[in-house]
């Protein structure tokens, strides 16, 4: 459904993105990831037709957007991170305004009632945008973006300002979406990707450093060497006897669980299991094990690994300007 293809973008002498390609299947659901400065905005504005490329292409559902740009326009639906609204407007007369430019040939009346009931807006209608919360705002933008229900929606941030709830059914909405939509994701809340997202591509200083599953990235990236042990007693006497271990390579203590119980997070040498050696030696010196657990690394561990030097860069300038 949407093919980008080796896209350049310049700024003056600044390269915010080289040579980004990836693709999103029909009906698929697609994170898109990147710290700030890394080139996700910049690729998401070309995407929708805001910005032009230096090189490369877009093409959606066939066609290629700088050569019609009209055409594949009328089939994305954007919510940007802050719905462009206009605050004197009524709901009702905000949505009919976008339908009208849209040119949707649906019943507008019909339509327009059906997308408020979606997103749980029949109630405020008719009320003034500029009275309503934030939270509500960002659901007349969803609304916005839906309007003539096009084949693919480019959500940026859709969650934010909303509270716990609100989260709660709109990820459980864009799930829904995915089933008749293509939708790219932006978000920087990570669990929410993981939740939401069928694959994730992350980008990092204009070019994308990885493109696969939640579920792949994690297991690609986690340690499976590292192993996260509750154990009662004396916290530095168990540290004392874990490194005592043969090939354990590490030790250190983690958070305090309750009175005398304490995390230790224990590495081992490559494809050694550590566990029934451990589980000895603490059973000998009457320190009891009340949890065993490798270690899982989630999305959030995977991206701050993808995006280290992004992230060591930008302390590095910070320091600089002090």
């Amino acid at each position: 459904m949407i093919e980008v293809k080796n896209l350049c973008k310049k700024y003056a002498n600044k390269t915010a993105i080289n040579d980004v390609s990836f693709c999103v299947k029909e009906g698929e659901i697609l994170g898109f990831l990147g710290p700030n400065g890394a080139g996700k905005s910049t690729t998401m504005n070309i995407i929708t037709g805001y910005l032009s490329a230096d090189k490369g292409t877009v093409t959606i559902d066939g066609e290629e957007i700088f050569e019609n740009p009209l055409v594949v326009k009328s089939k994305i639906g954007y919510l940007p991170e802050v719905p462009p609204l206009y605050p004197d407007m009524t709901v009702v007369k905000y949505l009919e305004f976008i339908f009208e430019l849209k040119k949707i040939k649906l019943n507008k009346k019909d339509h327009i009632n059906e997308i408020c009931d979606l997103l749980s807006i029949s109630d405020v209608k008719e009320r003034l945008i500029k009275n309503l919360s934030k939270g509500y705002k960002q659901r007349i933008g969803f609304a916005s973006a839906l309007i003539g229900y096009p084949p693919v929606l480019i959500l940026d941030e859709p969650t934010v300002g909303l509270d716990p709830k609100q989260i709660i059914e709109i990820r459980e909405f864009i799930k829904r979406l995915g089933k008749k939509h293509t939708v790219i994701l932006s978000s920087h809340i990570l669990s929410e990707v993981q939740a939401i997202c069928d694959r994730v591509v992350v980008i990092n200083n204009g070019k994308i450093v990885a493109d696969d599953t939640p579920k792949n990235l994690s297991d690609n990236f986690s340690d499976k060497n590292r192993i996260l042990f509750q154990i009662e007693g004396d916290k530095e006497r168990i540290k004392s006897l874990i490194l005592g271990v043969e090939n354990v390579s590490n030790v250190s203590v983690g958070e305090k669980i309750a009175e005398n119980i304490y995390e230790f997070i224990v590495d081992a040498l490559k494809d050694i299991n550590i566990r029934r050696d451990i589980f000895n030696v603490c059973a000998e010196n009457n320190c009891p094990i009340l949890l065993i657990k490798l270690m899982e690394t989630n999305l959030e561990d995977v991206f701050l690994k993808l995006t280290k030097d992004n992230l060591k860069n930008k302390d590095e300038n910070q320091e600089g300007q002090i």
